[in-house]
């Protein structure tokens, strides 16, 4: 449990790789900004010191930096009530991210699955990066002594990990000094899968459009994709069990519940007996009502960079607050002279 010293504080972050999708809203930002009004101070990040583990062109990380932080904005993260930044303008992750890397151990890094993913069979060439930023995120974490982390099941074991070196910090100086932090994973649609093949996580890479709802398409192409969705031929059941062998009809039924802020068993109360062609018209103007003006909003700030570009100077200002105290009383414990 977190010790009873801290302030209670919410960090997470999202790489700014652009594409921006229905997955990335329901499964983080919509939580991002329900957590905001929670009671906590929250701090949403653009990681793009993270982005660059591989190599990214300078004018793209730069709109899409941009592009993450609209849609934070756009979708209900206010920079009156949460700190928005972006990581590389708070030197004090990178800081941290240093000494992180010098208390974890080399068989943590190495039994990072998402490590094993992306380099795949060519472990050999990729950056010391890619297989050394969980300390970076760590470092992201308890640079601002964040109790709680809303996180996806997918990165439940790079939390657990930010809790082995807090345990490890404090125990190796003999202190009481970083949280144990709280991982935060709830919501109906914590994981959205493809339009296209349910087993499959919804995904800007994937190669078909079709696949995915980006937060910048219109009313049109969302209901249009919506409406060519992959499903079944059978009626929707009454309760959830009913759909336990079928994927693509569990994805769509999880976000109408998202959406509408339900259970999945309220929304099959309702629904059960239609087919899909009664449903899927009902979800796409649900998801129209909702994403249609998150779209336009960030539509309007990506006209005008400088506003973000100055709210995301202020929200490093603010931060650094939190974090230029947290690192020298890190040094400070280390022995390092200040």
């Amino acid at each position: 449990m977190t010790t009873p010293q801290f302030t209670p504080r919410v960090f997470s972050g999202i790489q700014p790789s652009g594409g921006l999708t229905l997955g990335n809203y329901l499964g983080a930002i919509k939580r991002f900004v329900q957590m905001q009004e929670e009671g906590m101070e929250t701090v949403y990040c653009m990681v793009d010191l993270h982005a660059v583990t591989v190599w990214q062109d300078p004018a793209d990380l730069a709109k899409n930096t941009r592009e993450l932080a609209a849609g934070f904005i756009a979708s209900g993260i206010s920079p009156e009530k949460s700190i928005l930044i972006n990581q590389s303008q708070v030197p004090e992750h990178a800081q941290l991210g240093w000494v992180f890397s010098c208390v974890a151990r080399m068989g943590w890094m190495q039994r990072m699955t998402q490590f094993k993913d992306k380099a795949g069979k060519n472990a050999q060439n990729v950056s010391l990066g890619l297989f050394g930023y969980p300390a970076l995120m760590a470092a992201d974490i308890l640079i601002y002594h964040a109790t709680h982390v809303p996180v996806g099941e997918d990165q439940k074991q790079h939390l657990e990990l930010t809790r082995d070196i807090a345990t490890k910090f404090n125990h190796d100086y003999g202190v009481d000094f970083f949280p144990i932090t709280e991982p935060v994973i709830e919501g109906a649609a914590t994981r959205v899968m493809s339009l296209r093949d349910g087993s499959k996580k919804m995904s800007k890479s994937d190669p078909s459009d079709a696949s995915r709802i980006n937060m910048t398409d219109g009313a049109d192409t969302i209901a249009k994709k919506i409406r060519k969705a992959k499903t079944d031929p059978d009626a929707l059941p009454s309760e959830a069990a009913g759909l336990q062998d079928r994927p693509e009809a569990r994805n769509l039924v999880n976000i109408y519940a998202a959406l509408s802020e339900q259970s999945v068993d309220a929304v099959l109360a309702d629904v059960g007996g239609q087919q899909f062609g009664a449903f899927k018209p009902q979800l796409a103007e649900l998801a129209v009502s909702k994403l249609s003006p998150i779209s336009n909003e960030m539509a309007r700030l990506m006209a005008d960079p400088g506003e973000i570009d100055r709210i995301l100077a202020k929200g490093a200002v603010q931060a650094r607050e939190i974090t230029a105290p947290i690192l020298a009383k890190t040094y400070e414990i280390m022995g390092m002279v200040r």
